[in-house]
């Protein structure tokens, strides 16, 4: 049986897979998939689950890897996505690798096809489906809140947020919470103004990629006069076996209102 990727790639099973994972949240899927033995290489970025990856190479970064580090470990397989890594770089890849799987969750029930994908590709079947059905069953008891407009905030100098058109964005709109239109980029920046704060009820700072901290929720409700809070942005946009512990933390969020 072959498993379709995101590009509608055909792959076989591959038992015996040598995996050099570029998407940290896939990296933490695999290894909760009992995978961690076959994972040969990682990004500096894959850290979860820590006591697990710190035994697999690093390869640089999502975006600034070594290919020739790569090469010496002659995986079989890479795993990577559209939005996290950069296609020269997969290109340059391909062409010792052999197989490429390309992976772009865009809204949470994604997750499901990533998890079955992973699992098929890898012959670890019978533990993807046993998290599928769990995912499925947090899903189904996650419920909107109160309707609210809110400023996901991911960067600073320059100010940057999300755009509808995103994982995150999907993820708020599960519990009732919608994000402002600014610009026609997937992650714009912006500017505060006082025709943006009336489009808003409240602010989010993620903890990453910028680390925003509790300091900057204090000094940023003084300069704006709004609500602002500290997220977990692993929760958010994490997708993959985190996603599971993300309904858990939204239907936390859309109880504290």
């Amino acid at each position: 049986m072959n498993y379709t990727d995101i590009l509608g790639t055909q792959h076989a099973a591959a038992p015996n897979a040598r995996i050099v994972s570029l998407v940290p949240s896939i990296t933490e899927l695999l290894c909760d998939l009992g995978l961690a033995p076959q994972l040969v290489g990682r990004t500096g970025f894959c850290i979860h689950p820590a006591e697990v990856v710190r035994d697999i190479p690093k390869i640089g970064g999502t975006k600034d890897v070594n290919i020739e580090k790569i090469r010496k470990l002659a995986p079989t397989h890479l795993v990577v996505n559209i939005d996290e890594n950069e296609k020269p770089t997969v290109d340059k890849l391909a062409e010792f690798v052999p197989n490429i799987v390309v992976t772009h969750p865009i809204e949470p029930r994604d997750n499901l096809d990533l998890v079955r994908l992973m699992g098929g590709v890898f012959c670890a079947q019978e533990k993807a489906d046993a998290w599928c059905r769990a995912f499925e069953a947090e899903l189904a008891q996650v419920q909107p809140g109160r309707a609210q407009r809110v400023l996901y905030c991911i960067w600073k100098d320059p100010w940057m947020t999300i755009s509808r058109d995103t994982y995150i964005a999907r993820m708020l709109a599960l519990i009732g919470w919608s994000i402002p239109a600014i610009g026609d980029v997937r992650y714009p920046s912006f500017q505060w103004s006082d025709e943006l704060l009336r489009d808003i009820d409240q602010v989010l700072l993620s903890s990453e990629p910028y680390r925003f901290t509790e300091e900057h929720v204090d000094a940023l409700e003084r300069q704006i006069g709004k609500p602002v809070q500290l997220v977990d942005g692993e929760m958010m946009s994490w997708y993959g076996s985190r996603a599971l512990q993300g309904m858990r933390y939204l239907k936390g969020l859309a109880a504290a209102g």
